[in-house]
């Protein structure tokens, strides 16, 4: 079993050579997460109680940070940013032993998601969105050199809500293709996909090798009430599919056969932010650790299970005080 941050009795680092002999990139959205925790329903129109907590996010840099936390030596990660917020994303990259590529964007501020947690429920969150800056990356910000050392390419889905990140996410497929690197992809968001529509999604994310869905995404993509028969469905489009469950674990497919349920550890949930993101992150680095897929999404239920006990979607980081995040209307 690949062992876990927790199970080595130390802080992973971002420095040194992977097991693999090479890097991951992703490439997603840096936004700024603005976490309400409440108890029981919305009071319309009036005042409900709430715990709020500014904290650094977006699917693709919370990926980024649990594969380096999970153990991945060299994480690298490209994004877009305003200049409201760039350098304190940076900074908490950095701090979370992740390699910063990000544009600041002179022109639209950060990405900004208001997240609704009910403590009442399952702790289930309600996502309210400003993708901002983080979907105005483009071919322009993409070069192919950016897979020098790589051995594997992470896409958030993301990417795919928008004319110009889908032109760069075009390019990167071909310059991962054109030099072996396989890649992978969470599809992100059920509401998104919806507008999208599936088989717009179907072709554009044509010839990756791992496709990453949620329960209700897996589900949605293949018309499929059941979510076992969706991941067998979607595996005759993608090599490798490792539909994330919740609390129910994770389904892995290949060749139109689910061939493995993996079965996550009993947590109580505070904030279920990022736990999808956690899963992937650590199931990319136990991939390029070595570990085989059944294996790898074992780390990954591992990383969802104690994502799910803390507020915001990013790992703990040891020995430290959080950098001063950025002032004004978001803060």
């Amino acid at each position: 079993m690949v062992p876990a941050p927790a199970d080595r009795g130390e802080e992973p680092s971002g420095t040194g050579t992977s097991p693999s002999g090479g890097a991951l990139l992703v490439v997603g959205d840096v936004v700024t997460d603005i976490v309400a925790r409440h108890r029981g329903p919305l009071a319309s129109g009036t005042d409900t109680a709430a715990s709020v907590r500014t904290l650094p996010g977006g699917a693709g840099a919370n990926v980024a940070c649990w594969a380096a936390y999970w153990g991945c030596a060299e994480v690298r990660l490209l994004g877009r940013a305003g200049t409201d917020a760039a350098a304190w994303h940076e900074q908490e990259l950095t701090a979370c032993g992740v390699r910063p590529l990000l544009v600041v964007d002179p022109v639209a501020p950060t990405g900004t998601v208001i997240c609704l947690v009910d403590t009442d429920a399952a702790a289930e969150r309600t996502f309210l969105t400003d993708s901002g800056a983080s979907l105005r990356l483009d071919p322009g910000d993409w070069s192919d050199t950016l897979l020098n050392g790589v051995a594997r390419l992470h896409l958030s889905g993301y990417l795919l809500f928008s004319e110009p990140s889908r032109a760069l996410v075009a390019a990167a497929l071909d310059a991962a293709r054109a030099r072996g690197v396989p890649v992978s992809l969470d599809p992100a968001s059920a509401g998104f996909l919806t507008e999208l529509g599936v088989d717009r999604f179907l072709e554009l994310v044509e010839g990756i090798e791992v496709l990453l869905p949620s329960r209700d995404e897996a589900c949605l993509l293949t018309g499929l009430p059941d979510p076992s028969d969706a991941a067998a469905k979607l595996s005759r489009h993608v090599p490798l599919v490792v539909a994330k469950q919740g609390a129910d674990g994770a389904l892995v497919a290949r060749s139109g056969t689910v061939h493995a349920r993996v079965q996550v550890a009993p947590a109580t949930p505070r904030d279920t932010t990022g736990a999808g993101d956690a899963f992937t992150g650590a199931f990319l680095a136990a991939l390029l650790a070595g570990a085989g897929p059944e294996e790898a999404a074992g780390e990954g239920c591992r990383a969802g299970a104690l994502a799910v006990q803390r507020v915001g979607g990013r790992p703990p980081v040891a020995n430290r005080q959080r950098h001063a995040r950025p002032t004004g209307p978001m803060a």
